[in-house]
C-alpha cells in the first residue's frame, strides 16, 4: 500500500506525486498507470521487441524467399578458393614419407634412398638426448646413421678401451658413413673418432619401433642420468634393475601387446556391441513415437536406479576392502597404469569411495531437478512427444544426420591432410664442411664451413690441390627448410577447418528446421507434405548459404581466440609465481567458454527463424532472441527440462550398453563365456563400446533435440500470432493444447 498525501499535509505537489511514483515502482510517474507500461510499446521494443502479430497468410516456412547474406557467402567461397590453393601448394611441396620413415642425418630415408636402401633401420648415437620434447620441433641433437640391423647386444666404449681391446671395439663400433671401421688400426684413432662423435660411445640392446632402434633401458638411463658421454660402463648396464625395466619400457610394449591381442581377438565383438548400440536407439525411438511419457519416465527412474545401483556396489566394496587388515591391501604405484596393473586400484577402498561421492553427487542432482520442475514435467514431455510424432511422421530425418557427417568427415580429412603435407613440406639445405683442412681450394670465398652451397656449383667451383674432386671437404645435407610463410598456411587451414566444420553442422541444423516446422506449422498433422526433408535440403542451399557461412564465421572466431587464449596459459605454465596474471587469463578462459555457449544456442535459434521466415542471420538471430526474452521464463525452465529428459535417455542408453558388455566380457555371464575369448584387459573393448554407444546415441537424440528446439521456437510463436478463435487458431497440437488449458474455439 502507499502512503496516503494529503493535499494540505505541508508537502509540495511536486514532493508528493515523487513520493506516489516510488510507492508505486514508477508505474504512475512514467506511464500513468502498470496497464500503460505493460503495453508501451518503447519500452517492448527496447527490451525485448513487439509481439508477433497474427498474418492470415503465415502457414510456416515461407515458400517465396530471397537469397541471404550474399556477401558472406562470397567471403566463404573466396576463402575456400584460398584454402584449396595451399592444399595444392602443400601436396606439390610436402612429403608425408618424411614423417613417417626415419630419416638420417644427412635427410636420407632408411630403406628408400638409394644409397641407404638396404639399411631400414635408424640408430641413434645418443638415445637420452632425444627424450627432450623439444626434439618434435628441433629434431634429434645426437648423430643418426642407418643401419642394417639394431644392435642385439650392450656396448660401452670405455670398456674395451680400458682393456685395450682394439678388435673387440672395433666388432661392436657403429660410425658415421665416411668412417671405415676396419681402418682403424690403434685406440687411439678410436678414440679420436668417438671424441669428435664420429662414433657412437655407448648403446644399448634395442629393437626397431616404426623403424627406430629403441631400447627399454634407455627410460632407466634417462630417469637416472647415467649417460655422461662415452664414461659409460658394462657395469652400469648390469645394475639396471629388471623389474625398473618392467615398470618403465617393457611395461610399454607388454601393455601394446596385449591390447593388440585384445583388439584383435575382440573387434567382432565391438562391431556387435556398436550395432546393437544402434538398434537400441533405433528401437527407443520407435517406442518413444507410441510411448512417448512412459518412455520417459523409464528414463529417469532408471537413471536413478542404475545410480543407486552403482552407489550400493561401490558402498559394498568399500565395506569389503576396509574389513581387511592393511598388511593384506595392495599398494598401487605408478608402474601399475604402464603394466596394465589396473586391478590394483579396484582393490584400494579410497577408489570405490571416490566413485561412490560421485555417483552421489549426481544422483541429488537427479533428484532435486526431478522435485523442483515436477510441474514442469508434463509440458516437457509433451514436447518430447510432439516431437516423436515428428520425427516418426518424417524418418527420413533419423537418416539424414548421415550427410552432414560424412561432409564433416570430408572436411576433416582434407584438414588434416593438408596439415600433414605442410608440416612435411619443405626443400633441402646443404652446407659446406671439412674446409678446415686445407685440402681443398674454390674459386670463390662463399664456400666456408657453415655457408649454404649448392652441390653442382661446389663440385664445379671447388679442387683439391692436385685439380680433382674434394675428398675431405664436401657440400652435405644439412636440414630440410620450410618457407617462412608456412606457419600463415597452417594458421588459414586450421580457420577453414574450424569454419568447414561449423557450416556443415549449421547446414545440418537448418534442414532439420525447416523440416519439424513444416510438421509443426502444418494445421491437420497427417496432411504433412511429402519430401520435407528433401525441400528443405535444397531450400538451404539455394537461399541461405550465406547464413550459414555467416553464423559459422562468428563460432569460429570465438573458438580461435579460445584457442589463442588456451596458447597463452600454455607459455605462462613456466612463470608460477605470476599469479595474478594466470588468474586474469583463467577468467577470459571461463568468460569464452560461455560466450561461445552462448553463441551457439543463439545460432541455433536463428537458423530456425530463417527456416521459417526466410531472413538473413542478423535479423533471425534478433527476433529469435527477442522472442526467447519475452519467455525467458519457459526458455529457462521448459526448454532445459526437456534437454535433462533426453540427456537421462542418453545416459540410460549408453549404461545399459555398458553393464550389458562388462559382465558379458568379464565372463560373468555363463551362456556366453564359448563365444567370448581370453582378454587381459577386457575394460578396454567395453570402453570403447560405451564411447561408441554415446557417439551413436549422440546423432539419434541431437534430431530429437532439434525436433524440440524448432517446436518449442514454433510453438512460442504460436501463441503470440494466434488466440484460439476461428480467426486465429493455434497450430500446436491438440495434447498440447490440453496441457495448456488451452482450445480452439473453431466454428
Amino acid at each position: 500500500m502507499g502512503r496516503k498525501v494529503s493535499p494540505s499535509g505541508g508537502l509540495s505537489p511536486a514532493f508528493a506525486a515523487k513520493l506516489r511514483c516510488q510507492d508505486a515502482n514508477f508505474y504512475p510517474c512514467v506511464y500513468g498507470s502498470r496497464k500503460a507500461y505493460k503495453n508501451n510499446k518503447y519500452l517492448g521494443k527496447k527490451w525485448s521487441g513487439s509481439p508477433l502479430k497474427h498474418s492470415p497468410d503465415f502457414h510456416g516456412p515461407l515458400k517465396s524467399r530471397s537469397c541471404t547474406d550474399v556477401l558472406c557467402f562470397l567471403l566463404f567461397l573466396v576463402f575456400i578458393g584460398g584454402w584449396v590453393v595451399i592444399a595444392t601448394l602443400a601436396y606439390k611441396t610436402g612429403d608425408p614419407e618424411r614423417l613417417i620413415y626415419p630419416t638420417d642425418s644427412l635427410g636420407r630415408r632408411c630403406g628408400v634412398d638409394d644409397l641407404v636402401k638396404d639399411k631400414p633401420h635408424l640408430f641413434f648415437f645418443d638415445l637420452t638426448k632425444c627424450a627432450s620434447p623439444t626434439v618434435l620441433v628441433t629434431g634429434c641433437p645426437t648423430p643418426q646413421v642407418c643401419v642394417n640391423k639394431c644392435p642385439d647386444t650392450d656396448f660401452a666404449a670405455s670398456y674395451y678401451l680400458i682393456k685395450k681391446d682394439l678388435a673387440g671395439l672395433k666388432k661392436h663400433l657403429i660410425c658415421k658413413y665416411e668412417i671405415d671401421v676396419s681402418s682403424i688400426n690403434s685406440l687411439q684413432k678410436a678414440q679420436e673418432h668417438i671424441d669428435r662423435n664420429e662414433c657412437a660411445s655407448w648403446y644399448i640392446q634395442s629393437k626397431p619401433l616404426l623403424g627406430r632402434c629403441v631400447g627399454d633401458k634407455v627410460l632407466y638411463l634417462v630417469s637416472d642420468d647415467l649417460s655422461k658421454s662415452y664414461n659409460l660402463t658394462m657395469e652400469d648396464f648390469d645394475q639396471i634393475d629388471i623389474n625398473t625395466l618392467n615398470s618403465f619400457g617393457a611395461g610399454f610394449t607388454k601393455v601394446g601387446e596385449m591390447l593388440l591381442q585384445d583388439l584383435t581377438g575382440s573387434w567382432h565383438l565391438v562391431l556387435l556391441g556398436l550395432v546393437e548400440a544402434m538398434v537400441l536407439c533405433l528401437f527407443y525411438i520407435f517406442i518413444m513415437r507410441f510411448l512417448a511419457e512412459p518412455m520417459v519416465w523409464l528414463s529417469l527412474f532408471g537413471s536413478i536406479i542404475l545410480l543407486s545401483f552403482f552407489i550400493y556396489t561401490c558402498y559394498e566394496r568399500y565395506t569389503t576392502l576396509a574389513s581387511l587388515s592393511m598388511s593384506k591391501l595392495p599398494d598401487p604405484s605408478l608402474g601399475d597404469i604402464f603394466t596394465g596393473n589396473f586391478k590394483a586400484y579396484l582393490a584400494v577402498r579410497e577408489t570405490w569411495l571416490v566413485m561412490g561421492i560421485i555417483a552421489i553427487v549426481v544422483l541429488v542432482i537427479v533428484l532435486l531437478i526431478t522435485l523442483a520442475l515436477r510441474n514442469r514435467l508434463r509440458i516437457a514431455i509433451a514436447l518430447i512427444r510432439e516431437a516423436s510424432k515428428a520425427v516418426g511422421s518424417t524418418m527420413s530425418t533419423m537418416v539424414f544426420p548421415v550427410v552432414p557427417w560424412l561432409l564433416q568427415l570430408g572436411v576433416l580429412t582434407f584438414g588434416v591432410s593438408v596439415m600433414v603435407y605442410l608440416a612435411s613440406s619443405g626443400y633441402p639445405v646443404y652446407r659446406v664442411n671439412g674446409m678446415s683442412s686445407g685440402d681443398c681450394v674454390c674459386s670463390s670465398p662463399d664456400f666456408q664451413d657453415g655457408y649454404e652451397c649448392s652441390m653442382d656449383m661446389f663440385k664445379k667451383m671447388c679442387k683439391d690441390k692436385s685439380g680433382g674432386e674434394c675428398l675431405k671437404a664436401s657440400c652435405s645435407f644439412y636440414a630440410y627448410r620450410s618457407d617462412t610463410r608456412i606457419k600463415w598456411f597452417h594458421f588459414y587451414n586450421i580457420v577453414g577447418l574450424f569454419w568447414g566444420l561449423f557450416f556443415i553442422s549449421a547446414f545440418g541444423e537448418m534442414v532439420l528446421a525447416g523440416t519439424f516446422a513444416s510438421w509443426y506449422w502444418t494445421f491437420k498433422k497427417e496432411n504433412v507434405p511429402y519430401f520435407t526433408v528433401t525441400n528443405a535440403f535444397f531450400r538451404t542451399i539455394r537461399y541461405h548459404m550465406g547464413t550459414l557461412a555467416f553464423g559459422s564465421l562468428v563460432i569460429t572466431i570465438c573458438r580461435l581466440i579460445r584457442l589463442v587464449l588456451e596458447w597463452v596459459d600454455h607459455k605462462l605454465k613456466k612463470y608460477q609465481d605470476n599469479s595474478f596474471a594466470r588468474g586474469i587469463l583463467c577468467c577470459c578462459r571461463c568468460c569464452f567458454w560461455c560466450l561461445e555457449k552462448f553463441l551457439r544456442f543463439l545460432n541455433r535459434n536463428a537458423y530456425i527463424m530463417c527456416a521459417v521466415h526466410g531472413k538473413n542471420f542478423c535479423n533471425s538471430a534478433k527476433d529469435a532472441f527477442f522472442l526467447l526474452m519475452r519467455n525467458v521464463v519457459r526458455v529457462v525452465v521448459l526448454d532445459k527440462v526437456t534437454d535433462f529428459l533426453l540427456g537421462l535417455g542418453k545416459l540410460l542408453i549408453v549404461c545399459a550398453m555398458g553393464a550389458q558388455w562388462f559382465y558379458i566380457l568379464s565372463r560373468r555371464v555363463t551362456y556366453f563365456n564359448e563365444s567370448v575369448p581370453e582378454l587381459n584387459y577386457y575394460m578396454v573393448p567395453v570402453f570403447i563400446i560405451v564411447i561408441g554407444s554415446y557417439f551413436i546415441a549422440s546423432v539419434f537424440f541431437n534430431v530429437y533435440a532439434m525436433a524440440v528446439d524448432t517446436l518449442f521456437l514454433c510453438f512460442l510463436e504460436d501463441n503470440e500470432r494466434n488466440d484460439g478463435s476461428a480467426e486465429k487458431p493455434y497450430f500446436m497440437p491438440a495434447k498440447l493444447l490440453r496441457i495448456l488449458s488451452k482450445k480452439n474455439k473453431l466454428e
